[in-house]
């Protein structure tokens, strides 16, 4: 079984090298490329003030972070969460590079980029003339990303989850992610998906020998050139 998670982070700036830190993470898990409806989501204390041009963005401000935990609080879950599974990120380079120096700051492995997919080079392969941002991509694809009024680590998580199976051309028409149904319904949704594909014998007959002499007679009452007696096998012709 195939296990990917589809995963998003927020930040106080551009740079973990000049001192920006994580403020939020998002997670979402794909088995088999549906999803499970189980989710990683949390707000970080990045120990230092939110410059007005990060809350732009995404609108996480120095007060509303003061009481929410610390990226050591939080590591053990999120590592529990993505265990050595494949990460799916849009432009991967940035995140994976934020999380790896909060990572290394705790004196954790970093993450491989041989373990992630990167949405953004996906895209660029596929749609080489763009744009290929996520809000562009839901565009194209025609997915609804009109919740998204500023960026959000776990909205933009269910979002890029509909624009990967879209560039794989993997989307199944029922997912609806970026719907407000609970996670349970998502998961019996995506079990029942899951479960789709060739049978690995036939389903058994439940015909009777009646029925089948019931239809044959009908198509007679239609004539020689009916169209339903090319589907009589050959014995029953």
């Amino acid at each position: 079984m195939q296990r990917e998670i589809v995963l998003d982070t927020e930040t106080t700036g551009l740079d973990p090298r000049k001192g920006d830190r994580l403020v939020e993470i998002g997670c979402v898990e794909l088995l088999n490329r549906i999803p499970t409806g189980r989710e990683f989501h949390r707000y970080i204390n990045p120990e230092r003030a939110v410059p007005a041009e990060a809350q732009a963005v995404h609108g996480l401000s120095t007060e509303f972070l003061l009481d929410k935990p610390l990226f050591a609080e939080v590591a053990a879950d999120f590592l529990e969460f993505v265990a050595g599974d494949a990460l799916v990120i849009h432009n991967a380079a940035f995140d994976v590079g934020f999380l790896n120096a909060e990572l290394e700051r705790l004196g954790h492995p970093s993450i491989s980029m041989g373990r992630v997919v990167d949405t953004l080079q996906l895209a660029r392969r596929k749609h080489p003339a763009g744009p290929n941002s996520l809000d562009a991509l839901c565009r194209r694809y025609g997915i609804d990303n009109s919740q998204r009024i500023k960026h959000g680590a776990l909205m933009d998580s269910v979002l890029l989850a509909e624009v990967y199976l879209e560039l794989l051309g993997e989307r199944q028409a029922s997912l609806g992610l970026a719907s407000q149904r609970s996670g349970a319904s998502r998961a019996a949704e995506g079990a029942a998906a899951g479960a789709r594909g060739p049978r690995p014998a036939p389903l058994p007959v439940h015909l009777t020998k009646e029925i089948v002499a019931a239809h044959r007679a009908f198509i007679a009452t239609l004539g020689p050139n009916a169209l339903w007696r090319r589907f009589f096998a050959p014995e029953e012709t």
